[in-house]
């Protein structure tokens, strides 16, 4: 749970809704177009959100951050996915809101000051590498090891669905310092760092895919990279219970990007139904396109309810697992489905990449996928909310 804050006025909301849109409607459609066909990073779009100072919405304002909460960057993330970027614009930015989370709760103030201005005016850029091939969600299984050594750390590994890694000069690391085996609990032994992106020791190699073009994913291969000691994020062996402290927030965020990318789908869907002209008639007249528009609008509303229920617990100090965990769930099939149902109603055209709702739908997909299964979700709310007992 966090340290409970106030939460933000209508008027407070609306300021953050306009402010976001007014930088990222300068980006239209044939720009993420183009991105989603060459597969540049939107460094253009990376900087105009730094210079408007929303990198750091969520970092303290002892270090030049806003010092807001979960509900105010779930509504700038939200208003970032609503106008066309997709994921991509959403993914560009978002990992800098609570993927450096760890930073702010267990980072040093000398730290802090070295690293937090830099990613709030956009510098730096982090690459995450958390996932490893072998292991999947099981966290605990990661193999990359850091081996202690004068003066810090010599690191051997692999990690793979590691972001950005192809523009990052900065990577948040997840290591064990010790053996699986050797460990007490299963969640000790592992350690955060955040260091420099050391290319001479990380070989990076892109994994193409479906969406997503323009935030690269990546596996990438550490050989003998030297962290120093003070790159180590709080205590040697603790890390495991640092990330936790992310993970709802991220959850959060990622459930209402997805509302957002549906929402706009449909928006696109509605207009085509009412410009489309078939048989002397819009297209739109008929209850067979009616219905299902309708049925998603009503999906994705009820799924951002439940997204600032979860938001507003999380920031007055609550426990909001099972409500973080839904929201990404719902938001993901909701936005899914939207994205489906609006390539459907413009026909063979919703095939075309000149109407974009393909790819909205190939952006949306990813978040039914990652970084959390359905399955699992459905399996947390089982045991922690229905208390049926743990299935795996």
């Amino acid at each position: 749970m966090s340290e409970a804050r106030s939460l933000p006025t209508a008027e407070e909301r609306q300021a953050i809704r306009d402010g976001v849109r007014a930088v990222v409607t300068q980006f239209g459609d044939d720009y993420w177009l183009e991105r989603d066909e060459d597969g540049r990073f939107p460094f253009e779009f990376h900087k105009a959100m730094a210079d408007g100072g929303w990198l750091g919405i969520t970092m303290p304002e002892d270090y030049g951050g806003s010092g807001l909460g979960v509900t105010e960057a779930a509504i700038m993330m939200h208003e970032v996915a609503s106008h066309g970027g997709g994921m991509a614009a959403a993914s560009s930015v978002h990992i800098n809101l609570f993927g450096p989370h760890p930073i702010v709760i267990k980072g040093t103030d000398a730290q802090k000051r070295r690293w937090a201005p830099r990613l709030i005016s956009g510098e730096d850029k982090v690459a995450f590498g958390f996932t490893e091939p072998d292991a999947g969600l099981n966290t605990t299984r990661i193999k990359t090891f850091a081996e202690k050594v004068p003066g810090g750390y010599l690191v051997r590994g692999q990690k793979v669905w590691t972001s950005t890694a192809q523009v990052a000069n900065k990577i948040m690391l997840l290591t064990r310092t010790t053996k699986y085996e050797d460990c007490r609990k299963p969640t000790d032994g592992i350690t955060i760092f955040y260091t420099d992106f050391d290319r001479s020791k990380i070989e990076v190699r892109r994994i193409p895919k479906m969406g997503r073009k323009a935030v690269d994913s990546n596996a990438i291969f550490i050989d003998g990279l030297f962290i120093p000691e003070e790159d180590r994020i709080g205590e040697e062996g603790k890390g495991f219970g640092y990330i936790l402290h992310s993970l709802n927030p991220e959850r959060i965020l990622l459930g209402v990007e997805a509302i957002g990318i549906g929402q706009d789908a449909l928006r696109r869907a509605a207009k085509y139904a009412q410009e489309r002209v078939v048989f002397d008639r819009p297209i739109g007249m008929n209850q067979g396109i009616q219905h299902p528009l309708a049925e998603k609008w009503m999906y994705l509303e009820s799924a951002w309810l439940m997204a600032m229920k979860a938001a507003e617990l999380y920031d007055t100090g609550q426990n909001c697992g099972a409500e973080a965990n839904a929201t990404k769930f719902l938001g993901a099939r909701a936005g899914h489905d939207a994205a489906w149902q609006a390539i459907m109603t413009h026909g063979g055209m919703g095939y075309a990449k000149e109407f974009h709702v393909e790819r909205l739908f190939r952006e949306v997909s990813l978040v039914r996928l990652a970084p959390v299964t359905e399955q699992l979700i459905l399996s947390f709310i089982a045991e922690k909310v229905l208390d049926l007992p743990k299935s795996y």
